[in-house]
């Protein structure tokens, strides 16, 4: 008998175990923050199936973000449904009707299974926000960040999940863009990894993973790149026009550094890099610039400005 006991006890653990490592798929998504990305993160969800919550603080930011998904959804269905009229409004009608609106995070996140925050990039204000969130969200419900320089563990460590904390960084346009970084922390679970990397997949996208470094991999790469060309610009080497174009005709690159520096926003730069500066003073590739910093002084941002490297009318 008390064989036969041991024995079910070690089935019923291994079944227990197997549960519990069993990857969640996520259908019920909630998206922090209604400006370009987290409208793009909250379309292409809902555009695959899923059914999503766009979380903002007021209902005009809310308003403003489901007319541009919906532009944005017009856009995709004319290309998608080129020759069917009447299937392009029934992907858009079908596709808003899973996108539902709050102003009220912690109201909506009891039952979803996964929550992607995209506000603004600021430590302090992530650290807040999650650990508030931290005590309405069901257990199993995954946390994710789409902050593209901060330090996943930093947020995480605010919240009690940290096995169920991660980096999840689009790129924008969202629709358009493919990439998707997973960022997984030394205390993300696994399960919790391949659950992000399956949704990922399910929207469309292809995942790559990285460790939580600074700027994953993309920025850690490009950062450093911009900043070169600034550099090889402010010692007099070569005009900001000429790099622009070495690297498009030489490289293949469909924009120069300078041009792709005022699309992003030379504020979004210097915000990348000051925080990088900050944690690694003497890396030489995380040294401040001049011209950008005169440049954001003057509130010359790039593109959304008018002005930065380059005008614009």
């Amino acid at each position: 008998m008390a064989f036969v006991t041991r024995q079910l006890v070690r089935s019923m653990s291994s079944a227990a175990a197997s549960a519990s490592a069993k990857k969640i798929t996520i259908k019920h998504v909630t998206v922090i923050g209604g400006g370009l990305m987290g409208a793009g993160i909250a379309q292409v969800a809902a555009a695959t199936g899923h059914t999503v919550v766009l979380v903002d603080q007021t209902e005009d930011i809310l308003a403003k973000s489901r007319k541009g998904i919906e532009d944005s959804l017009r856009k995709v269905a004319k290309k998608k449904f080129a020759e069917n009229p009447k299937a392009a409004d029934e992907f858009v009608a079908k596709t808003l009707s899973s996108i539902s609106s709050s102003t009220d995070a912690a109201a909506v996140v009891h039952s979803t299974d996964l929550v992607v925050e995209a506000i603004v990039e600021n430590l302090k204000v992530k650290k807040e926000f999650f650990q508030r969130l931290d005590k309405f969200a069901a257990e199993d419900t995954i946390f994710a960040s789409n902050t593209s320089s901060l330090q996943i563990t930093s947020i995480a460590n605010a919240t009690t999940r940290q096995d169920r904390f991660a980096g999840l960084h689009f790129f924008n346009p969202v629709p358009v863009m493919k990439l998707v970084e997973v960022i997984k922390t030394p205390m993300t679970s696994q399960k919790t990894f391949e659950s992000l990397m399956d949704f990922s997949r399910n929207l469309g996208k292809h995942p790559v993973s990285c460790k939580d470094t600074p700027g994953f991999i993309v920025n850690r790469l490009l950062v450093p790149y911009l900043l070169e060309a600034v550099r090889l610009y402010e010692r007099g080497d070569a005009s900001k026009e000429d790099i622009d174009v070495a690297m498009k005709l030489g490289a293949g690159y469909p924009m120069g550094p300078f041009e792709l520096l005022d699309y992003v926003g030379l504020d979004t730069t210097k915000f990348i890099l000051d925080g990088w500066h900050e944690m690694d003073s003497k890396n030489p590739l995380f040294q401040p610039s001049p011209s950008l910093s005169k440049l954001v002084g003057e509130k010359k941002m790039g593109k959304k400005s008018g002005e930065g490297f380059y005008k614009y009318k």
